[in-house]
């Protein structure tokens, strides 16, 4: 699992997350008048995976800097209903004002985690690994792309200034597969990017590899063509399969001795983690 690096982005997506919410004031909380120490305590109310809990402890510690809290699971661990994921001490008012932006978050990105574990555990017993896409929820891929790594998935490329991915409309817009497999050959060479290029079938797989590329994605493959494909030397070019995998056929996908597969729907069909947040008067 990978660790998150970028706190400074991480506390831009908190501080504007804080903002939408919160505006000039948590207006209920004003209201009530009441200033009071509290304890609350963030509970799971099912099982799967978790991931995002420092970032949901950051929320707290940037809203309100005197709150005590206190972790106790750590992202990639296995949840239960009813285990408690951290607790937070302080100011009454500041646990309720910023408690939603913390659930969603941490939510979020446990839905990723627990979906992920699910794809990655129909994989075992090959060599297979599950990767993401760029499908994720804009200004929050950092956060989406951890959680993947948090269910045991890894990360494709970042962005699109990271690697060159040559796909279908690439190919057309080139004028065909070998002319875009060069001009992005030249451009690679004092950039130290990677390349990857998208076929649609044997044929233009046949072509592909006769280049000096690190991947290639097979889209949208029958099984059949996929284990022709890896039959077929392929030197130390990875083999990605996409399109059409879901939980029902990950596994047929993975035994064929493919490399990896992405799944956008680690990041774009997210089924949020259930947590509450339980809070009483100290």
């Amino acid at each position: 699992m990978k660790k998150l690096h970028d706190w400074n982005n991480v506390d831009i997506i908190i501080r504007n997350a804080l903002i939408e919410d919160i505006g000039p004031g948590d207006v209920t909380s004003l209201a009530m008048q009441v200033e009071l120490q509290a304890e609350a305590k963030i509970v799971s109310k099912q099982n799967g995976i978790l991931g995002g809990v420092e970032v949901a402890k950051r929320v707290f510690e940037l809203y309100d800097k005197n709150l005590n809290i206190e972790i106790f699971k750590q992202d990639g661990d296995k949840l239960k209903s009813g285990d408690v994921i951290l607790s937070i001490k302080g100011e009454g008012r500041s646990i309720l004002t910023s408690e939603r932006t913390a659930l969603n978050i941490i939510g979020r990105m446990s839905g990723i985690a627990t979906m992920t574990a699910a794809f990655v555990e129909k994989t075992k017993g090959t060599k297979c690994r599950i990767l993401d896409t760029r499908k994720t929820m804009p200004n929050l891929r950092i956060l989406d792309k951890y959680a993947v790594t948090c269910g045991g998935g890894y990360n494709h490329r970042y962005a699109l200034y990271d690697m060159i991915l040559i796909k279908e409309n690439h190919i057309r817009w080139a004028g065909g597969l070998e002319k875009a497999l060069e001009a992005a050959l030249e451009y690679a060479k004092s950039r130290n990017l990677d390349i990857e290029i998208e076929v649609t079938d044997l044929d233009e797989y046949k072509k592909a590899i006769q280049y000096p590329v690190k991947m290639i994605m097979l889209d949208h493959f029958t099984l059949d063509d996929l284990r022709a494909a890896v039959s077929i030397d392929h030197g130390k070019i990875l083999l990605e399969a996409s399109g059409d995998v879901n939980l029902n056929t990950i596994s047929d996908i993975a035994e064929t001795g493919i490399d990896v597969v992405s799944v956008g729907a680690l990041t774009h069909s997210v089924i949020n983690f259930d947590f509450s947040l339980l809070f009483h008067e100290l």
